[in-house]
Parts: C-alpha cells; sequence; structure tokens
C-alpha cells in the first residue's frame, strides 16, 4: 500500500466531520471563551494576506463603516499584507518597532501628520492562509504562531484579535474546520475572534444566488469584503451594523441582507 499524501489525510478528514457533523452545525464545536470585546479599537493593524487586500482592502470598508455610524466612531487602519502567505512569514515584532509602521498619517491636502510616540496600534487583527489552521502540516504552525504574535503583541500593549476566514466556494466542509480552529487559537490565547467565515456560510445557506467570491472561488466579491467588515464592526461594537449608511456602492437591499447577516452571526457565535 502507498503512504497517503497530506492532502488526501485532509481530504478524507473533512469528509468525516462533514459526515459525522450535523449539516446544520456550521458553528465551531468549541464555544468562544472570550465573549467582551472590550473598547472599540481606535487604531488596527490588519495582518494577513489577499484575502484582506482584495477590493481595495478590507479595512478601508471596516473604517468607513463606523465612521458612517452615529455618533461617528473614527478608526485608523493600517493593512500588512503579503499575497498567498500564512500568518507566520510576517514579522510581528518589526511591525511594531518603535517610529516604525504607523509613525506618521497623511491627512487634508497630503499634509504629513505625526502620531504620538510609543504603540501605533491598540489591535491588531491576524488571519492565517484560508488552509493553514486546517492543513496538516501546518496547524501546528498556525496554533504556534498565534500564541508567539499574541504575546508580543501583549507586551506592546496591543490587543490580539483573530480573523475567521471562510471556505472555499468549491469547498464549503472547511467552514466548520476553521471556526473550530480559530476558535480553540482565541480561546488559548484569550483572543477575541471575528467570526467571517460564519457570515459567509450563513448568508450562503440562505441566499445562494448572491455571490460573496470572485471567480476563482477563494477570494472576495466586494460584497463578500463587505459582510466581512460589517461581522468586525459587529464584533468589536457588539451592536447591529444595520442602517449604517455606508454601502461600498452595494444596493441598499443587498448592503442591508449584509449587515442583517453579520448582526445575526455574530450573535450566534457569542451566544453561551
Amino acid at each position: 500500500m502507498h503512504a497517503a499524501t497530506p492532502l488526501r489525510w485532509a481530504s478524507k478528514l473533512a469528509l468525516l466531520f462533514t459526515l459525522l457533523a450535523p449539516l446544520s452545525a456550521l458553528q465551531a464545536q468549541t464555544k468562544p471563551t472570550r465573549i467582551d470585546p472590550g473598547a472599540a479599537p481606535a487604531s488596527i493593524l490588519w495582518v494577513g494576506n489577499s484575502f484582506f487586500y482584495y477590493n481595495d482592502s478590507m479595512h478601508n470598508h471596516f473604517g468607513k463603516l463606523m465612521a458612517s455610524a452615529k455618533p461617528s466612531t473614527p478608526v485608523r487602519g493600517i493593512s500588512s499584507t503579503i499575497s498567498g502567505s500564512g500568518l507566520d512569514w510576517h514579522d510581528m515584532d518589526s511591525l511594531l518597532r518603535p517610529n516604525g509602521i504607523g509613525r506618521y498619517s497623511f491627512v487634508g491636502d497630503n499634509e504629513i501628520r505625526f502620531n504620538p510616540p510609543g504603540a501605533q496600534f491598540d489591535t491588531a487583527i491576524m488571519m492565517d492562509c484560508s488552509q493553514c489552521p486546517i492543513h496538516p502540516q501546518l496547524q501546528s504552525v498556525f496554533h504556534e504562531t498565534v500564541k508567539k504574535y499574541s504575546q508580543s503583541l501583549r507586551n506592546n500593549k496591543v490587543r490580539p484579535v483573530l480573523f475567521m476566514s471562510w471556505a472555499y466556494k468549491d469547498k464549503p466542509e472547511m467552514t466548520a474546520l476553521l471556526a473550530e480552529q480559530y476558535t480553540l487559537a482565541g480561546n488559548a490565547n484569550d483572543a477575541l475572534v471575528i467570526p467571517a467565515g460564519l457570515a459567509f456560510a450563513k448568508l450562503i445557506g440562505k441566499n445562494p444566488e448572491i455571490e460573496l467570491y470572485q471567480l476563482d472561488k477563494r477570494h472576495p466579491s466586494i460584497a463578500g469584503t463587505y459582510l466581512a467588515a460589517a461581522t468586525a464592526y459587529a464584533t468589536f461594537l457588539r451592536k447591529s451594523p444595520e442602517g449604517l449608511s455606508y454601502r461600498a456602492n452595494l444596493t441598499p437591499e443587498l448592503a442591508a441582507l449584509l449587515q442583517k447577516t453579520a448582526w445575526e452571526t455574530v450573535q450566534e457565535y457569542f451566544r453561551q
């Protein structure tokens, strides 16, 4: 007999999970222990890959959602992303170095504003590659990296937050597997988890005609990016984004549905 390849084992594991778990159980089997989101973020470092930077970057859409709230809650965001990267490709200590990223901003008519010295962010949102948390050769690297970076962030007075990514369009079984690993990592490191992947699954389950993906079935459409940003909003503020005026040029009806889905997902994920 030939030894099974890691990818074959991953496929078998995914199939087994799908057969054993109830079809409605898109949630992680483990419940999140970090429920309280804490204070609303004022400055966020987004650390990830192309899932973040597609569609003019998720951090921009999140910032516009925050700015459209009443009262407005402005937030400064910087995206540090590497195409096709795992979280371990990033050098967190370098990103946090004094007088480095975030030392100054461009405002108004290209005017430079120097930010106060010290930590340039109060929050860092981390996302691993789309398969890394559930890949048999990379899953341990995911957990080790989250632990290492969470410690580095806290040492620099920055709150670590995990961003639960979504399943591939043609691999829906990834949803529960990713949800489980992100929740386990969040619990192990007392880190808040943004359940974006569960929001994707919820929307697709009810409205499969809405396209959340690019043609590659991996990267987000503008609707997918907006849904993920709205889920981040609901996670941090623990209130619904429904009614926010910023719609990313989506129709009012579609934006409203995405906002509603984000809020329902967050309520369900954090329900104890």
